[in-house]
């Protein structure tokens, strides 16, 4: 019997994003629909929607495949995913003209400067926030599933 740890590796990954993103789409309808926030948030909204589950599992299947070698633990290899997401996300967004950069703040949608400074303590939560959620529910659903 092949137990096929990159497949239980991959789906304990995809399983936090599953659960969140209706969340997220459900708040996005609220916004857009209910309050009518004239921010055309679903530019921003539907390309992650469509990434960022792959994107965890294939991040929980490179973690399996190089545990052997660096000795990482979950979390701090899920702490380190925001220094690769923050850059792309930006050159994508920067790309498609939903973000602009200026000398002091980001623009989203050309509607809502967002000062460096804010982005900064967000992306320290964040990185706490992918250290705590890799460890505590990505790393258990690893031992459950027997590849951790």
């Amino acid at each position: 019997m092949n137990p096929h740890p990159y497949l239980r590796a991959y789906l304990s990954g995809v399983f936090v994003p599953t659960l969140i993103l209706p969340l997220m789409l459900t708040a996005f309808i609220v916004l857009r629909l209910v309050l009518q926030v004239p921010i055309p948030i679903e530019r921003g909204l539907i390309f992650p929607m469509a990434l960022v589950p792959a994107g965890w599992g294939l991040w929980n299947m490179l973690w399996l495949a190089s545990h052997e070698r660096t000795h990482l633990s979950v979390g701090v290899h899920g702490a380190i995913a925001p220094f690769l997401l923050l850059p792309t996300g930006a050159f994508v967004a920067h790309s498609l003209g939903v973000l602009t950069l200026g000398s002091a703040n980001a623009t989203w949608f050309n509607v809502c400067p967002v000062p460096y400074a804010l982005i900064t303590v967000g992306f320290c939560c964040g990185v706490a926030a992918y250290y705590l959620v890799w460890k505590y529910i990505v790393g258990f659903l690893n031992r459950i599933l027997g590849i951790a």
